[in-house]
């Protein structure tokens, strides 16, 4: 069984002419999706943190659990069979959820060989692009993978340009880089914790030291959109999620054609 607790500090800096940076602590869990779960903590029921299937693997409030994460690996031809399929998320607090980035990652050997980023906005939309090598080797922390931009998260960046992802994840720790970049514009965002098994002590600490969870993240998204309303970011209309739920990295893409 794998569920840890993953105690983060996030940072978002945005790039050119008019800047903007924040950093703050989140909490994260990585879980295989198993039913043994310290007593705060549980799947599918209500509980101070609960983790849904319905909101992950698949359209949004759809969501079919690992299920979904085997069938996107299957039709791209990686092997699963001594493959871990884990999600790092944010966990339900009480009775609400909401995600900006999840990731399945899939291991071979304890390394990534493949991942999901699952990409939420506050409108409702969701999109989910696919990362890996073409022969499905390990992603070292050094590897950048690129995938085009296809949905609208904020409305103060164009959908347009391309995401670099840089991915690691080791028995002791996470680090995530993603660089949107457009041009001369665009967001740098990393995400780094620690892994710890998780403990109904460590998740009261958490909801105690971040009350609120995934509420308070969205109200600090709220906070610095407020910030770069009053900097006089340019604003831009919301866009529709596009039709097809997932991409493929760049490389991947272009070994597949």
């Amino acid at each position: 069984m794998t569920l840890d607790h993953v105690q983060a500090e996030t940072f978002h800096a945005r790039r050119g002419a008019l800047k903007n940076a924040f950093t703050y602590g989140v909490d994260f869990v990585l879980t295989d999706f198993s039913d043994a779960h310290p007593r705060l903590i549980s799947r599918n029921r209500f509980n101070l943190w609960s983790l849904w299937d319905r909101h992950h693997g698949g359209r949004r409030g759809q969501g079919h659990g690992l299920a979904w994460f085997r069938g996107v690996l299957a039709a791209r031809g990686m092997p699963l069979r001594g493959t871990q399929l884990l999600l790092l998320t944010q966990p339900s607090f009480l009775w609400f959820h909401f995600n900006p980035v999840s990731f399945w990652i899939a291991l071979r050997d304890g390394q990534p060989c493949a991942f999901v980023a699952e990409v939420n906005n506050t409108f409702g939309g969701r999109h989910c692009y696919f990362c890996a090598h073409e022969d499905f080797r390990p992603i070292r922390k050094s590897d950048q993978l690129t995938a085009n931009k296809l949905m609208h998260v904020s409305p103060f960046q164009r959908v347009e340009g391309l995401y670099r992802f840089n991915f690691h994840l080791s028995e002791s720790d996470v680090s995530i880089r993603i660089a949107y970049e457009n041009g001369s514009q665009g967001v740098l965002a990393t995400l780094k914790g620690r892994r710890s098994p998780a403990t109904s002590a460590g998740l009261l600490h958490a909801a105690l030291r971040r009350p609120l969870g995934a509420a308070r993240v969205l109200a600090l998204i709220h906070w610095q959109a407020a910030i770069l309303a009053v900097k006089r970011a340019p604003f831009l209309r919301k866009q529709p999620a596009p039709k097809v739920l997932v991409s493929d990295s760049s490389n991947f893409a272009k070994a597949r054609q």
